[in-house]
């Protein structure tokens, strides 16, 4: 299993980060080791002090697929989630200023929080699924998956060119505008439409 992860897939998020509006999907990789499963708590890591939250709709990958079509790309998914992307800022953009991969600033141990996972069917479009994240009871995060800059097929489409897809496989398919930085004692909760999905604890 491996965890394939898309960078400025929302317009208002790339305007937020002042980063150019991307022509083709930013693509990254995180390790198994950073799922974060079953609302456990995340420890802050020693490494940074500016972690910051990134609420993302989820997709499992049902088939394996090497270049994939546009007309056969719904076939290849059969459950969505939502998860956070944590980002050592503070490392990110170290590693940026010196034009070296900024990885470690993303895949780090639990830096990839995973809700359960829901079937595709229940939803009547997965490109009309509203999404948010929660810190401390309040809204920081809101999001829409009509908004994606590359929605879910296109994104199965061009990362199959490269990457051979397998069952089991998750794609974090890009965060929406809001996000920000946690400390020790925020807690943050997910939710699916106003359906609760995960929650974890800052320690």
């Amino acid at each position: 299993m491996k965890i394939i992860a898309v960078g400025r897939n929302y317009i208002d998020h790339a305007k937020e980060l002042n980063n150019p509006i991307p022509e083709s999907p930013v693509i990254f990789m995180k390790p198994d080791t950073a799922l974060l499963k079953d609302n456990k708590d995340f420890y802050y890591p020693e490494f940074t002090s500016d972690v910051h939250y990134e609420v993302e709709l989820v997709i499992r990958i049902c088939n394996e697929g090497k270049h994939v079509s546009k007309k056969f790309a719904h076939k290849y998914f059969d459950a969505i989630g939502l998860g956070i992307d944590f980002t050592a800022r503070d490392l990110q953009t170290l590693l940026k200023s010196k034009n070296l991969p900024w990885e470690l600033a993303k895949s780090f141990d639990h830096s990839a929080v995973i809700s359960h996972l829901v079937p595709k069917e229940n939803f009547e479009n997965p490109q009309n699924i509203n999404f948010s994240l929660t810190k401390n009871g309040k809204t920081v995060q809101q999001g829409n998956t009509k908004d994606m800059i590359f929605d879910i097929e296109a994104l199965i489409v061009y990362i199959s060119q490269f990457i051979t897809l397998r069952k089991g496989d998750l794609i974090y398919t890009g965060t929406p505008a809001g996000v920000g930085a946690v400390k020790i004692g925020d807690l943050l909760e997910g939710f699916i439409e106003d359906n609760p999905m995960f929650k974890t604890e800052i320690k």
